[in-house]
């Protein structure tokens, strides 16, 4: 923790969580050990951003590809979801965390979309943290989602083709009120963005790591940001151009 600089934290951490399986399959496990094993890196990550003052942490916890693979681990997947928000909402509670989701989550059974909606409404005050999960979510989706209701809405209003900014479309993203990824990390050795945030992270800071998403401890976290915190972002500038501590 004495590594970290205060003042140079990321506002916002995106994580991939891979290797789930293969953690299992090297522990000749079933894999749905693997994601129960997985289910207490979320614990461990979301403890250490908000112990940290990371004021926005989203999870790729459920891809609109997942749904491909076999029933039963989709099931499983499903019944960890919901296990983990009828046991962490109390934490959430306690330590100001906001719960948000994005995606589309109406593709879920009516019993953890009925836990979601719980969790947002009774987290929607807290202002400590926003923990984001993304389920049932694609990012080439979530920009086709965007294009269909510019369109829907151009029939009802004046919205002329030099309105169209990147501004004026990033809000009619699933992200419309949560800045940018500074930090991507992305656990089990893939080099990969997996259809996760694409427009969002036009200028986030990639970090990956061989570590099986169930190894990933609180000093794997601890470790991506000091890595993050080494490097100079230009966003297109040189390094003369940025401003002097």
């Amino acid at each position: 923790m004495h590594r970290i600089i205060k003042e140079k934290l990321p506002r916002h951490i995106a994580v991939i969580m891979d290797g789930n399986g293969r953690w299992a399959k090297k522990n000749m496990l079933k894999r749905g050990m693997g994601h129960e094993k997985g289910a207490e890196s979320v614990r461990t990550v979301v403890k250490t951003c908000r112990e940290l003052g990371i004021p926005y942490l989203t999870l790729y916890a459920f891809s609109v590809e997942n749904w491909q693979r076999p029933k039963n681990e989709v099931r499983a997947l499903i019944s960890l979801l919901e296990t983990y928000l009828r046991t962490e909402l109390g934490a959430m509670k306690e330590t100001g965390i906001r719960l948000f989701t994005i995606g589309d989550a109406d593709s879920f059974p009516k019993t953890l979309m009925d836990l979601l909606s719980r969790a947002k409404e009774e987290t929607s005050e807290n202002s400590g943290m926003v923990l984001t999960l993304a389920l049932s979510y694609g990012g080439r989706d979530e920009i086709i989602r965007a294009v269909n209701n510019i369109l829907r809405d151009s029939k009802s209003s004046n919205i002329g083709e030099k309105m169209i900014t990147k501004d004026f479309f990033s809000h009619y993203l699933y992200t419309a009120n949560i800045p940018d990824p500074d930090l991507l990390i992305r656990t089990s050795g893939e080099y990969r963005l997996s259809n996760f945030l694409l427009w969002q992270m036009a200028y986030t800071e990639l970090y990956f790591t061989d570590t099986l998403w169930p190894d990933f401890s609180r000093d794997d976290m601890i470790e991506a940001i000091v890595d993050y915190q080494r490097r100079e972002r230009r966003f297109g500038l040189i390094s003369d151009q940025l401003p002097k501590d």
